[in-house]
């Protein structure tokens, strides 16, 4: 048959157009890794039955298709020899920021006021004193400051870097609750497998979870005391209470009534106030503990603590209201070297890093639910060392394996597809050297989705995004201050701890021992922290305010009663500039 030849043309021309994507699909990655694995000749921790001593895990399209001593290997499956090995189910990583970039400056801005009564009166409230500034990106029409919105979704702020994961697999972290960086309605967590070019690829579930914190924002405004937080905490909650109510009104009978304005903010509170969407609050203190168990109690939220140092001293009432705990791997430390002029550290700081490590073993031995978080962590290599260290203070390896697995897929909604080895599950696979509960061990092989993720070395202090390991300031170690008020100058130590953009510590000296509260820190250095302080024989709150630049801080402090004051300090076991002696910058 003859084509005439301007119909050949039109025919080459359709090809050359065409040509090229056909073979950009062609090319794509994927269609060269076989769709099949399989381990053989392995030990298998199942988590959900007995340990299989030398056995053989098959993955076909990113699930697990069979596991078992005699189960059959696929003749086109890729085959992996695990003698010497032990297969994990891919360890969880239950609450952190990784992935998520840290703020470049102060957290927290006034949002869009609103006036009258209900949700736009508490918002006019709450922008009292604050300084305005841009709400986040996703937060557009919020009548609230940032840090007090609720429905900023975690997963609009992941960025998946080639790469942002590398400390979290080598740590055989292949799945992690990422949550918002800060705030006090921080907003609604993502669970993400660690894995892929987009957060949209990587999701397993979102929103998973409402946070809450307690730390004060930072702009100078209101709320900021803990005092304050608890209040605005209360009245956005009693806020979305009469929200609800009135759209349900209307909904029911809208002739004659006025409709109601929507607020997103207090739409985004209505799951947590349901008992549809538990609600973490990040406490890490006894005290913070039992005020968030108070606020879950009078608003009957679905509760979970982050963080949890010290939530064994409230074990007892964790157990009986029924509230799992995601408990830090992020335990103290000394940040350097001792020096023969520094201050003694003080014994409750000392007494902290003996206690942390047994904090998992006496919530199993008191029945409450928990699994294992990174936290604050500034460098994951600490991640499994410090599994190791909470088995050594008595937790069971057993119950760590599953702290990190299947009780961590539980709590997170999730054991349907997570925390086992069993068939049908997502193939997310953690291939171990040694024992995952002992000191040594070494993570050679991962699977994410059922593909093969490459272990890379994690750059020197690579953490989880969320510390000091992603270039934001320290501000952990002993610390002299010298503190001017109008009752003179005072010598103090001031010790401090970092756990993200949180401190924590205790000053010592001629002003008293306290625990400071109230503590963050900015990627820019500037700080803040309230502490009771003594002078002559009263006793009244201070705040300190100030920047950090490397191993020097200053800045003002106001104490109830007194006129405002100012400090200076040098961290002296830091060595090098600023250690003891040296004055701050521009003094």
């Amino acid at each position: 048959m003859l084509v005439s030849r301007p119909s050949c043309l039109v025919t080459i021309a359709a090809l050359c157009l065409t040509t090229p994507v056909l073979r950009g699909v062609a090319q794509r990655p994927e269609r060269n890794v076989p769709s099949g694995y399989a381990i053989t000749n392995a030990r298998i921790v199942t988590v959900s039955g007995p340990v299989i001593a030398r056995g053989t895990v098959v993955i076909r399209n990113g699930l697990i298709a069979a596991v078992g001593a005699t189960a059959a290997v696929p003749a086109d499956a890729r085959e992996i020899d695990g003698t010497g090995l032990t297969v994990y189910p891919g360890l969880i990583d239950a609450y952190t920021s990784l992935g998520i970039p840290a703020p470049r400056g102060p957290a927290g801005g006034a949002g869009r006021g609103g006036g009258g009564g209900g949700a736009g009166g508490a918002a006019a409230a709450l922008l009292v004193g604050g300084a305005e500034s841009a709400t986040p990106a996703n937060a557009p029409n919020s009548l609230y400051p940032a840090g007090l919105q609720p429905e900023v979704l975690a997963l609009e702020l992941i960025r998946a870097e080639s790469d942002a994961f590398d400390a979290a697999h080598a740590s055989g972290i292949t799945t992690a609750l990422v949550v918002p960086r800060d705030g006090i309605f921080m907003g609604q967590s993502a669970l993400v497998d660690l894995a892929g070019e987009s957060a949209q690829e990587m999701v397993l579930r979102s929103p998973v979870a409402l946070h809450v914190g307690f730390t004060p924002l930072r702009n100078g405004g209101y709320p900021n005391s803990l005092m304050g937080v608890f209040s605005s905490l209360r009245q956005m909650l009693l806020d979305a209470q009469r929200y609800r109510d009135e759209q349900a009104a209307y909904a029911k009978n809208p002739r004659g009534m006025k409709r109601p304005e929507n607020d997103p903010s207090l739409a985004a509170l209505q799951p947590a106030l349901a008992r549809e969407m538990p609600v973490v609050f990040v406490a890490g203190s006894q005290r913070e503990i039992e005020r968030a168990l108070d606020l879950a109690q009078e608003f009957n939220l679905r509760a979970l603590i982050a963080e949890g140092n010290e939530a064994s001293r409230v074990a007892a009432r964790l157990k009986a209201q029924n509230v799992p705990v995601l408990v830090t791997l992020n335990f103290p430390r000394r940040t350097g070297p001792a020096s023969p002029d520094a201050d003694p550290e003080p014994i409750r700081m000392l007494r902290e890093r003996v206690e942390a490590p047994k904090n998992a073993a006496a919530l199993a031995a008191a029945g409450v639910r928990f699994a294992f978080t990174s936290g604050g962590m500034t460098n994951l290599t600490e991640f499994l060392p410090n599994v190791a260290r909470a088995i050594e203070s008595g937790l069971s390896p057993e119950l760590a394996i599953r702290a990190l697995t299947i009780q961590a897929a539980e709590i997170l909604g999730v054991a349907d597809r997570l925390g086992t080895i069993e068939p049908g599950k997502i193939a997310n696979l953690t291939v171990v050297r040694g024992d995952i509960t002992s000191r040594g061990a070494r993570v050679v092989h991962l699977f994410v989705d059922g593909r093969p993720t490459v272990i890379r070395a994690p750059a020197s202090g690579a953490g989880t995004g969320g510390g000091a390991g992603d270039g934001a300031v320290t501000a952990a170690g002993s610390w002299t201050l010298t503190v001017t008020t109008d009752e003179g100058e005072k010598t103090v130590t001031l010790t401090l701890q970092q756990e993200s953009d949180r401190l924590r510590g205790e000053i010592q000296g001629a002003l008293g021992t306290r625990e400071i509260g109230n503590g963050s820190i900015g990627s820019n250095g500037e700080f803040r922290f309230t502490v009771p302080l003594t002078f002559t024989s009263e006793t009244n709150e201070a705040t300190f305010t100030g920047t950090l630049t490397g191993n020097a801080m200053r800045g003002t402090v106001t104490i109830v009663g007194h006129a405002t004051g100012t400090f200076v300090g040098t961290r002296p076991d830091a060595g090098g500039e600023g250690g003891r002696g040296r004055r701050p910058p521009g003094e």
